[in-house]
């Protein structure tokens, strides 16, 4: 069977799009629709299922990913490490979540960067969940760091640590609503006071809201920035309330910044996993970071 109409294949399964999967290959897509047609005839059975927007897999053509991938991604890793030592340092390509990656993946990772003939370059992205996931999808990264669980055969999960959230506000305004009224289920409700986040909806106000008072909010953002680093800089000048981890914000509390809000019994938590395409911690320098990071993360809980 012809190599590179597996890659073909593979990209596409991943992109789950031709349109995409020939732009990763540098291809047209006529020359992909007619290097997935060879292949389909050379197995005799239909590997995607057309649909107006991109293709879906058949049961086939999830069988044969599942096996051809983790080979093509060690032999692509071969052909660019070459045979010289001169190439013995590899590049890991990390993505995540920018908060998260930037204050506790990164800084661990780093220790693996030396020129102790096991390190490897580094190089970091940014970006949510879904971005994360489709860019290692399509071989863009090695390694993720993610709070949504992957679906399918192709990507491989572990979970990393859970991170717990924090009701926070600036001390004037704790003062302002008084000990205990959030413990009544809610009788200061977030309407009644700015908030600051990351998202017009308020997923971490919602989410920390469904799990402690069991309602839903009903407010808009005062302020609303696209880093939970800013979040927390403008709660500590008093902008508003804010749901945040408690690693990112505990400084603040040691300092008395930011005040917590409320100390519930069960507080809630989200759970970040390391995400890898399956079959590629086969590779020294990726499965050294996987390692490496879950080690870290005995130490941040």
């Amino acid at each position: 069977m012809d190599l590179a109409l597996l890659r073909t294949f593979v990209t596409v399964h991943r992109a789950g799009s031709f349109t995409r999967a020939a732009a990763l290959l540098g291809l047209s897509q006529p020359a992909v629709t007619s290097q997935i047609r060879t292949l389909e005839r050379q197995l005799g059975r239909p590997l995607f299922l057309r649909q107006a927007r991109g293709v879906t897999p058949t049961t086939m053509g999830d069988e044969l990913a599942h096996k051809a991938a983790p080979h093509l991604d060690a032999l692509v890793e071969i052909a660019e490490a070459g045979l010289d030592e001169d190439s013995s340092i590899r590049t890991l390509h990390l993505a995540g979540p920018p908060e998260f990656t930037a204050e506790r993946a990164l800084p661990a990772l780093t220790a693996l960067t030396g020129h102790d003939g096991q390190g490897f370059a580094l190089r970091a992205s940014f970006g949510n969940a879904e971005e994360v996931l489709e860019g290692l999808a399509a071989g863009h990264h090695d390694l993720a760091i993610t709070t949504a669980r992957p679906r399918g055969a192709l990507l491989t999960a572990t979970p990393l640590c859970d991170e717990e959230h924090v009701l926070v506000a600036a001390p004037r305004w704790a003062a302002r609503i008084g000990p205990g009224k959030l413990r009544r289920k809610g009788a200061v409700t977030v309407e009644n006071l700015p908030v600051v986040e990351v998202h017009e909806s308020l997923p971490l106000v919602s989410r920390y809201w469904a799990a402690v008072f069991d309602s839903r909010p009903a407010a808009s953002g005062a302020v609303i920035v696209p880093d939970l680093r800013a979040v927390l800089a403008c709660v500590t000048t008093g902008a508003g309330l804010a749901v945040l981890p408690r690693y990112l914000c505990a400084p603040a509390l040691e300092r008395g910044d930011v005040v917590a809000l409320l100390d519930p019994a069960v507080p809630p938590l989200r759970t970040y996993f390391l995400v890898v395409r399956t079959g590629t911690l086969a590779m020294p320098h990726i499965a050294r970071a996987h390692e490496w990071l879950l080690r870290a993360a005995a130490d941040w809980a």
